[in-house]
């Protein structure tokens, strides 16, 4: 993920608090328009018994945002799937990288 560092144990132990099954990265993360002042585009899946809830998600958001030291856009895999813009469905789909899976 070009040079984001963070630590790979302090995201699965987030992915793993909120039982995130899935975390995969796609946007200018992954291209050359990624800059210092760019959010990150994160597409996730929950486990089947997680809290679907607004604030487990808000909650959520804020630790990733902690970790990776910048706003990130924090989408659900299944908005994404479901989404009629086809083009925007299969650019995202077809171009994530994964960071997490359980």
């Amino acid at each position: 993920m070009n040079n984001l560092k963070i630590s790979d144990e302090r995201l699965r132990n987030i992915c793993q608090k909120y039982l995130v099954k899935e975390l995969a990265v796609f946007g200018s993360t992954l291209t050359s328009d990624f800059r210092n002042d760019s959010d990150i585009d994160l597409l996730y899946t929950f486990h089947e018994k997680a809290e679907h809830s607004l604030f487990s998600k808000v909650r959520i958001k804020a630790e990733i945002e902690e970790l990776f030291g910048r706003p990130v856009d924090l989408i659900s895999r299944r908005a994404i799937e479901n989404s009629r813009n086809l083009y925007k469905r299969k650019a995202i789909l077809e171009n994530l990288k994964i960071i997490y899976a359980a």
